[in-house]
């Protein structure tokens, strides 16, 4: 099950369906290989793109071990590559896939990047920002949740695993 948060903040549940090339899951499965690289080097496996028009303009995978940088999350790396594409800090018309619910930092950044949507896949209860904020930019900002979810946590939780 999907969690839908549109505009004004309205929820709505559906089930995530397959989807031709270029829909919500295609561009979820490519943030999860990204959470596949950063898991075979070490990082915490999450993974993001950005979308324009149906376009990959930025991906990044947690880096902040390799790069010894708390802000080299997967958002934020796929933010930056996405504004250099675009050449602007504005990523309108954009949509953010990340593997896992942003933390409260990447939710500021997004906030200021300024997509049109974020889709994320699973639910983060202890740092993702729905536990401190319920939207991203007073609602103008769509967020959606709980696609290829279980993908998603299953990455985590082998991750977190096999550290223990």
């Amino acid at each position: 099950m999907a969690v839908k948060r549109g505009l004004g903040g309205k929820i709505a549940a559906y089930l995530c369906s397959m989807e031709l090339p270029g829909g919500d899951e295609y561009f979820m499965q490519k943030a999860l290989q990204l959470a596949d690289e950063a898991a075979a080097a070490g990082e915490v496996p999450i993974g993001a793109v950005v979308v324009h028009k149906g376009k990959i303009i930025g991906k990044g995978y947690n880096q902040t071990e390799r790069l010894n940088d708390v802000t080299a999350h997967a958002e934020m790396l796929a933010i930056t590559a996405a504004a250099s594409a675009l050449n602007s800090k504005f990523l309108e018309e954009c949509t953010l896939y990340v593997t896992i619910e942003p933390c409260l930092m990447c939710a500021g950044a997004i906030r200021w990047a300024r997509p049109e949507r974020v889709v994320y896949g699973a639910s983060e209860p202890k740092t993702g920002f729905t536990r401190e904020i319920s939207s991203l930019a007073g609602e103008r900002i769509a967020v959606e949740g709980g696609i290829c979810a279980e993908a998603a946590k299953e990455k985590m939780q082998t991750f977190f695993r096999s550290k223990r």
